[in-house]
This record gives C-alpha cells, sequence and structure tokens, in this order.
C-alpha cells in the first residue's frame, strides 16, 4: 500500500467522535480518503461527518464499542460491504485516568485495559483477515508517551499503553513480509477533552481539564504530523510539546529521569 497520502484510501478511525479522532478524520478528508467512523456516540459522530466535506458515500458512521467484541465481525462485514477493503486502521479510542495506585478500584484498573488494549487487540484480530487478503494494509497506534514510561496518576492507562507497544511491535515483526505495516504514535500533551474524561479511583470521570492538556498542542496539528509519521511508514514517533524530552531522557539518564517523574505536574 502506498500511503504517500491517502486519496481514495479506507481509513477507519476508533474514537472518531471528539478530540484527536475528530482531528484526525478531518486531516484524511483533506486527504481525500474514504472514511469509516467509530465511536460510542452516534449523534456524535454525526456531526463530524457532516463537517469533513466528504460525498456521503465516502463515509461511513459506523458505532462502535469497544468492550463488545463479539460485534467486531459484523462491524467488519459492513466495512466491507460498503468499502470492500480497509487500508489503514487508526486505533485512538480509549480511556485515560488520574487516580493514585491505592485510590483506585480494581475494577477501574480492569476497564481501562479491557477498553485500551483488549479491544484495540480484538479489533486488530477481526480486520486482520482482511488485510492478508488484500495483500496489506496499516495499522496506525495512538499511544503515549506515558507508553513509554509510567507517571503518577497514570497506573492502569500507563500499562494499557505499553501493552499496546508490545502488542504491535510483535505484531509488526510477524507480518512484515505480508505487508503489514504498524506505527505506533506517542502523544504528549494534546489539547482534548481526554483529562475531563479520565476516570478517578471509583470509576467517575474526572470532569475538569487539566492545566498541562489546555496548553497542550492544537490536535489538527497533531493530527497533521501524525498522519506526515503514517505515509513515511514509522515504526515509533513523539509528538507533543516539551515533555517528549522524558523519553530520552529515561532511555539516556534512567536515574535523573526517576528522581524528576517524581515530581513532575503531570495535571
Amino acid at each position: 500500500m502506498n500511503m504517500s497520502d491517502l486519496n481514495n484510501k479506507v481509513v477507519w478511525i476508533t474514537g472518531a467522535s471528539a478530540g484527536i479522532g475528530a482531528a484526525l478524520a478531518r486531516a484524511s478528508a483533506a486527504q481525500g480518503a474514504r472514511l469509516v467512523l467509530s465511536a460510542r456516540r452516534t449523534a456524535e459522530l454525526e456531526k463530524v461527518a457532516a463537517g469533513i466535506g466528504l460525498p456521503a458515500q465516502d463515509v461511513l458512521v459506523l458505532p462502535l464499542d469497544l468492550l463488545d467484541t463479539a460485534s467486531f465481525a459484523e462491524k467488519v462485514k459492513a466495512v466491507r460491504t460498503r468499502f470492500g477493503r480497509v487500508d489503514l486502521v487508526i486505533h485512538n479510542a480509549g480511556i485515560s485516568q488520574r487516580s493514585l495506585v491505592r485510590d483506585t478500584t480494581y475494577e477501574v484498573d480492569r476497564r481501562i485495559m479491557e477498553v485500551n488494549f483488549l479491544g484495540t487487540a480484538a479489533l486488530t484480530k477481526a480486520v486482520l483477515p482482511t488485510m492478508l487478503e488484500q495483500g496489506g494494509g496499516q495499522f496506525a497506534v495512538v499511544s503515549s508517551l506515558v507508553g513509554k514510561f509510567g507517571t503518577p496518576l497514570r497506573s492502569a492507562y500507563s500499562a494499557s499503553k505499553h501493552a499496546l507497544h508490545g502488542y504491535f511491535d510483535s505484531l509488526r515483526a510477524e507480518l512484515w513480509r505480508e505487508n503489514i505495516a504498524v506505527t505506533i504514535v506517542c502523544p504528549g500533551f494534546i489539547r482534548t477533552e481526554v483529562s475531563v474524561n479520565a476516570l478517578t479511583g471509583d470509576g467517575s470521570p474526572q470532569n475538569r481539564m487539566d492545566n498541562a492538556t489546555s496548553n497542550g498542542m492544537d490536535p489538527d496539528r497533531f493530527a497533521r504530523k501524525m498522519l506526515r509519521a503514517v505515509a513515511r511508514k514509522r515504526r515509533e514517533v513523539y509528538i507533543g510539546g516539551f515533555e517528549v524530552r522524558a523519553v530520552y531522557l529515561k532511555r539516556f539518564v534512567p536515574g535523573l529521569f526517576a528522581q524528576r517523574i517524581r515530581k513532575v505536574k503531570v495535571t
């Protein structure tokens, strides 16, 4: 698959109802992609679809809940019925966290892992036979900088993102001969509602915007950067502001990183 641009490519975006997902929908549409937009909120998906400027036949609104893995075979069938193929799946859906380990119930840990990791893995397995049959495809996985290191208040979220790295690194190593590409994208602070919707220790949403998130990168700018990385079939890319430096600090000076991460403001 030539990903030099997305013209006429079938791009399936999860978490497409708002934030990064909606920005990716706009950026993909600008490149002429045919889009499958998935998330739980149908009305919000319809708003995104109406605002991206593509003909109705080039957009499929396909509600999807990552916890409902039994529905995935039918979802893939619906995409194939409309478009006949799937060129790129952008795994963007997920939930974040704002709670200490000692204050977080196991049920919250489990829900975050089931949505962010297991749901994503299950959808990948459902789509993969189609990509193999058509001779190739690409998965773009929206991880996080905390998929590379852990911080306070993100234990289960960080674990779920670390799991995505292990899973998709393995998938890439297994299927490169079959022309299956994988790009893992690690955002830093992006100006979305992710912190508003983040789960606290009892499973309720935080319901407020973090200062760091409100001062983060514009999601449309992020989406353009991400799609450039996808087009180049980058294996892994970090997109954000000063916080990206933490990846390299941990890699090259892990002791100093360990000292600083205890005190850094992550909200």
